[in-house]
């Protein structure tokens, strides 16, 4: 199956064809949204597993306390990949969601200004490498032999979630028409308790000192990592496929394309990048050390 048959094209966006719910496309703008409801919105590999479980904890006492045994992807599910085919008219409020939705095909609803959006993005050469090895982990995904040819195709928007740059700056541009709010991935790295009470603040959720520093040692990495709940790694092998007994949850670093990229893919993507971000003022941190 080639790259082609494996997505499928939607308005001018690219979905993961086996498992986007081809029903809730089709119905995206008039899907019914609740004032309380809140949306995780990433492209793919920015970390959206990770703020699933961020606000998980933020959300869900039962799942901060660890009293109920319940998947991270149950609780904050995604809107168009619902592959357990969930009702969402009949949870409860509050509602979460993620989603990797372009901005011009979310629900209506969220135009009021009611809803939440929180807003991951993450840099995009550590994008590229998550995505490579994850597409040659995940068996509904079209591998790819090595980097010059994932990078390549990645540049050409002919991956789930179309071209990054779109992503990024369509919902940046469109800001203004959502209640949302901007995080880096970089910045839940390199301070995820400052991460998660500015969370909180735009949550409008008030967490005492003991249930902030609970989430943010549940949502630690290496707590993650080890938790079946928290990874995905059941529902991937289960209910997705994988080609291989690798990792969902691989290194979640900054940096880590220094280890993949050559010095001439990293200096094209850079031109590619101040070309088409010069107008963006979203700040990108590209390695630990740089602040």
């Amino acid at each position: 199956m080639d790259s082609d048959e494996r997505l499928l094209h939607f308005k001018g966006f690219n979905f993961e064809r086996s498992t986007v719910d081809i029903d809730i496309l089709e119905n995206l703008e008039d899907f019914d949204i609740r004032d309380d409801d809140v949306f995780i919105i990433t492209y793919p590999k920015s970390g959206t597993i990770w703020t699933q479980q961020i606000l998980s904890l933020i959300y869900f006492e039962t799942h901060r306390k660890q009293t109920e045994n319940v998947e991270t992807a149950d609780l904050v599910p995604s809107l168009e990949y619902n592959i357990r085919k969930v009702d969402f008219t009949k949870r409860p409020s509050p509602r979460v969601f993620c989603s990797h939705l372009p901005y011009y095909l979310v629900p209506n609803g969220l135009k009021n200004k009611k809803a939440k959006i929180v807003y991951i993005y993450r840099n995009p050469k550590d994008v590229i490498t998550s995505y490579f090895h994850f597409s040659n982990f995940v068996a509904v995904l079209e591998g790819c032999e090595n980097m010059d040819m994932f990078i390549h195709k990645f540049l050409d928007g002919k991956v789930a979630g179309s071209l990054w740059f779109d992503h990024v700056k369509g919902w940046y541009e469109h800001r203004h028409k959502f209640n949302i709010l901007f995080v880096s991935y970089e910045e839940m790295k390199k301070d995820l308790k400052s991460a998660v009470q500015k969370l909180c603040n735009f949550l409008g959720k008030e967490l005492s000192d003991d249930d902030v520093d609970a989430v943010v040692r549940q949502a630690t990495f290496k707590n993650m990592k080890s938790d079946s709940r928290a990874n995905l790694s059941n529902i991937l092998k289960k209910e997705v496929g994988t080609k291989s007994d690798g990792h969902f949850m691989r290194k979640g670093t900054i940096g880590d394309w220094k280890n993949h990229f050559t010095v001439a893919q990293s200096e094209r993507f850079d031109m590619i990048f101040q070309r088409k971000m010069k107008d963006i003022p979203l700040k990108f941190i590209w390695d630990i050390n740089e602040e």
